[in-house]
């Protein structure tokens, strides 16, 4: 306890030095944790999005499907969709049917993706369903219903209302032709998709692909994303008596994603790192300035019999104390920041465009914050104990001075 006021008295010797290395400790502190709970708040809003939109947190697809994407591996439904809506994890689960298709307008034809969907289920989750009006949805017995992607519809001259004709190959090989009327017109910001996508009812894609009863996929949409560990060891559990069928998480169907998630997290992390040496650095002028200061007085002590670990202690308890209030308020800041981006937002607006693809997935400019408590913990701790470690080299300098040489210094 003396080493510590003595100190802190030593660090208020310099009061200039020691402010201006506690702001710079705590301000980067705070841009670090604040950049932090950003990030967090993004992919959190990404992952959402995209797994409502794509195969859900988990999807359960035939054991060869994921690799191969053949439209023959299909499976059936029976009993499996009243079951897994049971789980208390479960909010919702989607059947889904993929197919290869061609459309055919009065002006020219185009390769798309036939998605066989329910309507109604589809829209209290996807994303790009949920603003639509009802009148442009899918209805459950009209199997003519379809809805199509903005660029595709204008490519092919379509309008809500117009007819199209769509071709598919079914799982004997023969050409199948059914005729369908546009019912709404998709906007998903992504490009690609929005040139290709087709959805119809599921009894319709099924039909058509001589499948009744059967889907690709069965996308598990979970009530929080937190319960996917204990969802995956639950339906898996479940699952175990059909073979044929393997459960997949959002990271294996979306690759895509996953990836992008993967590469920004590597580039974050190197940031911080580069943020922190430079901190270090601080720390240490901070640190050898003072002991630099005080060569004579470490000398007197030394004379009258002090040690040099007592100096070195003494010089490790004052990046204690930088380093531990530097992440106090540094902390309280972050805090403070946090609180404000998950209310109002960092607007990228003025430099990105209104809707941008990002790892297969469109997301809103507006990035909101979300807490990410372990990482603003673990940050304040990376701070502190990086502080100690600036100390070292000072300490050392002030633990090797000779009692003569320190005492003739001025």
């Amino acid at each position: 306890m003396v080493l510590l006021r003595l100190a802190w008295k030593n660090l208020w010797r310099n009061r200039r030095r020691t402010v201006i290395t506690l702001i710079a400790i705590s301000f980067s502190l705070m841009l670090a944790q604040t950049h932090e709970n950003l990030t967090y708040g993004f992919f959190t809003r990404m992952v959402d999005s995209g797994v409502r939109a794509g195969s859900g947190h988990m999807a359960i697809q035939h054991r060869e499907y994921l690799g191969r994407r053949d439209e023959k591996l299909a499976f059936k439904t029976e009993g499996l969709l009243d079951q897994l809506t049971s789980f208390p994890e479960v909010s919702e689960v989607l059947p889904r049917i993929y197919l290869s298709a061609l459309v055919q307008s009065s002006r020219e034809s185009r390769g798309v993706l036939l998605l066989g969907i329910e309507g109604v289920a589809e829209s209290r989750v996807n994303p790009y369903l949920r603003d639509l009006p009802v009148s442009s949805m899918l209805r459950p017995n009209e199997d003519g219903d379809a809805m199509v992607g903005e660029r595709l519809a204008d490519e092919l001259g379509l309008t809500v209302g117009s007819k199209f004709v769509v071709t598919v190959q079914n799982r004997n090989g023969d050409l199948v032709n059914e005729l369908f009327r546009i019912r709404g017109i998709v906007h998903t910001g992504i490009r690609k998709l929005d040139r290709s996508l087709v959805m119809v009812n599921l009894q319709r894609a099924a039909a058509m692909a001589d499948m009744p009863g059967a889907v690709h996929e069965l996308a598990v949409i979970l009530r929080q994303a937190s319960d996917q560990d204990v969802a995956f060891a639950t339906i898996s559990k479940f699952l175990g008596p059909h073979e044929d069928l393997q459960l997949a998480t959002w990271e294996e169907t979306m690759p895509n994603m996953a990836n992008a998630m993967r590469l920004n997290n590597g580039i974050e992390s190197f940031e911080i790192l580069l943020l922190l040496i430079i901190l270090t650095i601080g720390v240490i002028n901070t640190l050898l300035m003072s002991v630099m200061e005080r060569m004579r007085e470490f000398g007197i002590i030394l004379a009258m019999g002090g040690t040099p670990g007592w100096l070195c202690r003494l010089i490790f308890c004052e990046a204690l104390i930088l380093g531990v209030v530097g992440s106090i308020v540094g902390t309280l800041l972050g805090i403070l920041a946090t609180f404000y981006f998950i209310r109002f937002g960092l607007d990228l607006r003025p430099l990105l465009p209104e809707t941008m693809e990002y790892g297969g997935v469109v997301y809103d400019p507006i990035v909101y914050a979300a807490w990410s408590v372990g990482a603003m913990v673990r940050l304040a701790l990376y701070l502190m104990v990086l502080s100690l470690i600036a100390s070292i080299y000072p300490a050392i300098k002030a633990a090797r001075s000779s009692p003569v040489d320190a005492m003739r210094h001025y």
